[in-house]
């Protein structure tokens, strides 16, 4: 399995809710800074970044910038 996005690129990232509830709010701008090792439960995950927010999310919660 291999990772969609590379380093650097821009990605929309789309917050959820307690239990996977996904919010309502606008998706963020973040820019890849890292891609993680494929965890046990088989999903890939990145380290992405904003501002002044750096966090690990899974890559079903990311989509390309048009």
């Amino acid at each position: 399995m291999s990772h969609a996005y590379r380093l650097n690129d821009e990605v929309l990232h789309r917050g959820q809710g307690p239990q996977g509830r996904v919010h309502l709010d606008v998706p963020k701008v973040y820019t890849i800074i890292q891609r993680m090792p494929v965890e046990a439960d088989g999903r890939l995950r990145y380290r992405i970044k904003s501002d002044k927010i750096e966090r690990v999310v899974t890559e079903d919660e990311l989509s390309y910038c048009q």
